[in-house]
């Protein structure tokens, strides 16, 4: 899949791992739709290294949490920018939810930003989008492991692997949907350095990801233009680690 002067949406892209996909998007000549809610500032300067990075930057301000805020992001964005040919749904939360304890608040807001979004966001895109699009989706190693004080958010996420086969499978042969499944790449806020050390020490691998490795992956599922459906685990080996 050629990059260079097409149009992304990349949700989430004000910071963190968004960021990351969003910049490394720009560096590709990408024109980038930088989707962000509350963080102002820090959507500006992924503008600014977007920009920096070779590509050209559009800030778009949503609440995806909002029913109609998806496909009103992305028609804002196709009408603004054209057609779209990437779409990385990254926007999600994470939040420590024991059992016993979940509030209906709580499962409603996770839900309708980590699982309902990308859906919304996904039907509304196939229709703006070029032909040969591809639609990348971001999961996270929850969705195959089970975090017995992260239970919502690992179902969410298993919604995700689930929404990204069969959206391939329906989209299909016009656009390709696949995703990504994160492990320990950017340590949540709080982490310590014991934590570090001792995730690294259960990782295969022997240490933790980085968001460059998400960036490598993005960027293999965009150019593997006979791959679709697949959701690729970037965990540094966790998931076989018993």
């Amino acid at each position: 899949m050629k990059l260079h002067g097409r149009i992304a949406l990349v949700t989430g892209a004000g910071h963190r791992l968004g960021r990351a996909l969003a910049v490394a998007l720009g560096k590709e000549g990408m024109r980038v739709g930088v989707h962000y809610n509350a963080a102002n500032d820090e959507a500006k300067l992924t503008a600014s290294l977007v920009e920096q990075a070779g590509g050209t930057a559009t800030l778009f301000k949503k609440n995806l949490m909002d029913a109609t805020a998806p496909r009103e992001l992305v028609d804002e964005v196709a009408d603004a920018m054209g057609p779209l040919a990437v779409v990385v749904n990254s926007a999600a939360i994470m939040a420590r939810t024991p059992m016993g304890e979940v509030t209906v608040e709580q499962w409603d807001e996770m839900f309708s930003l980590n699982l309902r979004a990308p859906f919304f966001i996904s039907q509304a895109a196939a229709k703006r989008m070029e032909s040969e699009g591809s639609i990348i989706n971001i999961a996270d190693l929850a969705a195959f492991e089970s975090w017995p004080a992260f239970v919502p958010h690992s179902i969410s996420k298993a919604g995700i692997v689930k929404m990204t086969a069969a959206l391939a499978r329906v989209l299909a042969p016009s656009i390709r949907v696949n995703g990504i499944a994160p492990g320990a790449v950017l340590p949540p806020v709080g982490w310590d350095e014991a934590t570090s050390k001792r995730f690294a020490a259960a990782t295969p691998l022997g240490r933790l990801g980085d968001p460059s490795d998400v960036v490598d992956a993005m960027l293999y599922l965009l150019r593997a233009d006979y791959v679709t459906g697949e959701t690729l685990v970037v965990d540094g080996g966790r998931r076989i680690r018993l």
